[in-house]
This record gives structure tokens, sequence and C-alpha cells, in this order.
């Protein structure tokens, strides 16, 4: 069991995701050089700097390499410099790590207010009236989670984009469109995936 909260739907998924200890994409703390010289330098010290290079289609002979990394002021072509920056980029990117399967099976409760149509309430919780409510129950084995792999993957899953296709691709492949659609317009949520 492992649970997420925030001030949103979508907030409260990121939080129970990175419960899950994966890591989203992120970039090399060690690459923030800004000169292509700088850069070229860099990522000729390492296995996965000149596989960058390869993969950005930098086909130069040795020697020119040579020459470039020894004059910082050598007039290498915009082109070149385009390519040196495309594999700078490219090897300061960390992957982020794949959603897990158990996440994906997971059942989830979520408590705070949920609206479909005109019936607003709150789920998991207690009413006004002192009432103690059901948090919504979804199958995450229902789920299409094609998309919100796609977005986690090119670090595009911020809270306002898992809340939406969370909804469209997980809630509503379980348990349906609803009356008129899903709302979840809280202030408070708590995600908790058994």
């Amino acid at each position: 069991m492992s649970t997420g909260t925030g001030d949103s739907l979508g907030t409260a998924l990121n939080e129970l995701l990175r419960d899950h200890q994966v890591q989203p994409l992120r970039r090399l703390s060690t690459y923030h050089a800004k000169h292509w010289h700088a850069q070229l330098s860099r990522l000729t010290k390492t296995p996965r700097g000149y596989e960058a290079l390869e993969r950005a289609g930098l086909s130069v002979r040795p020697e020119t390499l040579i020459k470039w990394l020894s004059d910082a002021e050598y007039n290498v072509r915009p082109k070149y410099r385009e390519v040196i920056h495309a594999a700078y980029e490219s090897a300061a990117a960390v992957p982020a790590d794949p959603i897990p399967q158990s996440f994906k099976d997971g059942q989830f409760e979520i408590t705070g207010v949920v609206r479909t149509g005109d019936d607003e309430r709150v789920r998991g919780g207690v009413t006004s009236s002192g009432r103690i409510t059901a948090p919504l129950r979804i199958d995450g084995r229902s789920g299409n989670w094609v998309e919100i792999e796609r977005k986690w993957a090119a670090g595009e899953l911020d809270d306002d984009s898992f809340e939406n296709d969370f909804i469209d691709h997980v809630i509503i492949e379980d348990i349906g469109e609803g009356t008129d659609g899903w709302d979840f317009p809280g202030t408070l949520y708590t995600v908790t995936a058994y």
C-alpha cells in the first residue's frame, strides 16, 4: 500500500508515483556548459558522451576533433555547433524510470470531492452532516496507460496532465463516463494504491 496526497487529484497521483521510487526524466548536474568547446570537451570524456555524439550524427575525422579540442577559438561551422549542442543535451538527459506494472495494476482509492454532472460529494471522508463515505475505487488494470507512460517518459506528466489523463484513460476505462464526465474540484486529495 502506498499513498499520495495533494491539493489536486493530479498532485496526489504524482506523489503516489514518487512513493513507488521511480524517477522522472531528469538532467545530470555535471552537464552545465554553455560554450560549444566546453560541451565537446565534456562529451569526449565519457563513453556516454561519445555515444551521444554518434547519435547526433557528428562525423568528423579524429584529426579534426583533436583540432577542435585543442583550440576553443577554432572556427567551427554553425551546423557542427548545433550537432554538438544536441549531443550535449542528449547526454545530459537521464531517462525516466518506467512506471512499474504494480502501479498500473493497482487498486486506487480516491478521497476528496468528486463531481459527475450535478452530483458532487465527498468521497472517502466525513460529510458536513457527519456521514462517513466510501472512497472512489478504481481498478488500474482496466486502464489504458499508454498516454500516461508516454508523457511520463517525455517529462510532460505535470499534475494537470496526470489528472486529465487518469480520468480519460483509467477512470473512464474502469467505470465509465459518469453522468456528465468526471471532475475533482476539491482542494485536498489522497490517493491510496493497493
